[in-house]
């Protein structure tokens, strides 16, 4: 097996015990991406001789015998609209394209301070909105497990890397499913945290109330590393949470026995194809053969919960994005003889048509005469929903669902209906509106080969319940899967 296909705790291992050195780790990645990367596609601004640097650094410090962090060494790639100071974070879009942060994410500044090697900055969806990763301005990111098909989105590039060996970890952000639908879809693992547990600082906007940054990796147990890393409070991030967080790498291994585990007949309604809910309501059963105890639950204002979620986001969405107006930084259009045109053009030869398709739905649900109507609607719809799943856990420790309705859809299956692209975030956009921890896990296949996830849903703050679940999951499949030919 090459060190391109270990997990991060099996590097770390091996680094421990001097079977290899980071700059050989690094090296074998940086070969493999040079490898595959023209038929996948995931790395927008690739870092290789940043990650050779700070290798060489991890390196020497082991010579020293330093003990360091369990992910000094770990070849990392980051999602491109987290910034990272020096290297361009262009958000997948024109407006930008050369827009090079003079700071790091907090997130980006922890893992720097691990000794983590960054091997570049991965394709989205433009400013992340989007479930199919063709929404980027620059390529098309290829699913490993089938090039003609989508790796899901908006963190696309970030799950088509891992499942393609092109790095060991990858940060991806999530604000209605951004992260677990391409874990699904490219049978890799995918955290969306409890919002508030990451910091949001250097994380650029989209729904602000929503989104979180959150870790993806080929095993749970890499998840779990990544996240400890990863979360804490910041005080640069207002929406940070102060909480006292329990250890969770090489915890994970108390199984199911005696856990409650809830399973709500609204997941696998009309829309959810059959195979996935099959493969999901096998995975439930082994699960109950395991030991846990499965509870029927209900969540009923799910049917509701897409509709909300479209709404709230696409108006933050409208004001976050309210910035790029061709004055201060980003793309300015050479077009415009006032100071109006200016902004018009500018914003209309900049963003793509899914942004402006969201900035519009936006605007139209704050303006005066709708907000009430729709708005403010879709806030109070926010409340139940919380509540329901607060009703739901006081008869379960963890809710199980299908991660995504469908396997990867083939590229330009869905681009010329909105509704039905949307409709891919059915099972995921509850957790974002209630600020629930949420992690995909795979779960099976479908008759095509094509991967997929179990969603496993927790109370705030429970990441250790449910990647404990997940765990459990994996290893009834035989522990984490190797890597796909990719064709």
């Amino acid at each position: 097996m090459q060190l391109y296909e270990k997990t991060a705790g099996e590097l770390h291992d091996m680094l421990r015990k001097k079977e290899c050195s980071a700059s050989e780790a690094v090296e074998s990645l940086i070969e493999r991406i040079d490898a595959v990367e023209g038929k996948v596609h995931a790395y927008l601004t690739k870092t290789p001789e940043l990650a050779r640097a700070t290798a060489k650094k991890v390196d020497e410090r082991l010579a020293t015998g330093e003990e360091l962090s369990p992910l000094a060494g770990i070849p990392i790639a980051i999602k491109d609209n987290i910034c990272t100071k020096g290297v361009r974070t262009t958000c997948a879009s024109k407006m930008l394209e050369n827009f090079v942060p003079p700071y790091s994410a907090t997130v980006v500044h922890k893992l720097e301070q691990a000794g983590t090697p960054v091997l570049g900055k991965l394709n989205l969806d433009e400013f992340a909105m989007g479930s199919s990763c063709e929404n980027s301005h620059f390529q098309n990111t290829a699913n490993p497990h089938d090039l003609g098909r989508v790796p899901g989105g908006s963190s696309g590039g970030s799950a088509a890397a891992l499942a393609a060996g092109e790095c060991t970890l990858a940060l991806g952000s999530d604000t209605g499913g951004s992260i677990r639908q391409p874990a699904s879809y490219c049978g890799v693992v995918g955290l969306k945290p409890t919002y508030g547990s990451v910091s949001r600082y250097g994380l650029v906007a989209f729904a602000s109330s929503l989104d979180q940054i959150g870790p993806m990796g080929r095993s749970v147990e890499d998840v779990a590393l990544f996240y400890e890393a990863i979360r804490g409070m910041d005080e640069r991030d207002l929406t940070s949470a102060q909480h006292e967080y329990e250890p969770l790498h090489g915890q994970l291994d108390g199984g199911v026995r005696g856990m409650r585990l809830g399973v709500p007949e609204e997941y696998f309604g009309p829309g959810v194809e059959d195979e996935v809910k099959e493969a999901v309501r096998a995975q439930i059963g082994e699960l109950e053969r395991s030991g846990a105890v499965i509870v029927p639950v209900s969540l009923p204002s799910t049917g509701y919960a897409l509709s909300a979620y479209y709404i709230i986001s696409s108006a933050e969405a409208s004001s976050n994005l309210a910035r790029y107006d061709g004055v201060k930084y980003g793309y300015r259009s050479e077009n415009g003889s006032s100071l109006e045109e200016l902004y018009l053009n500018t914003r209309s030869e900049g963003f793509g048509d899914e942004v402006k398709r969201r900035i519009m739905l936006g605007t139209f649900v704050l303006s005066s005469g709708y907000f009430d109507a729709y708005y403010k609607r879709a806030k109070i719809l926010q409340g139940r929903i919380g509540q329901e799943f607060a009703s739901a856990f006081d008869a379960c420790d963890a809710i199980l669902t299908p991660t995504a309705p469908d396997t990867a859809f083939r590229f330009g299956e869905h681009t010329a209906d909105p509704l039905k692209m949307y409709a891919s975030d059915i099972c995921t956009v509850t957790v974002n509106i209630a600020g629930l921890p949420a992690v995909s896990v795979p779960c099976g296949k479908d008759k095509n080969g094509l991967p997929i996830g179990m969603q496993i849903i927790g109370r705030k703050f429970s990441e250790k319940t449910i990647l404990t679940v997940a765990k459990a999951v994996e290893a009834l499949r035989g522990g984490y899967h190797s890597l796909p030919q990719i064709g």
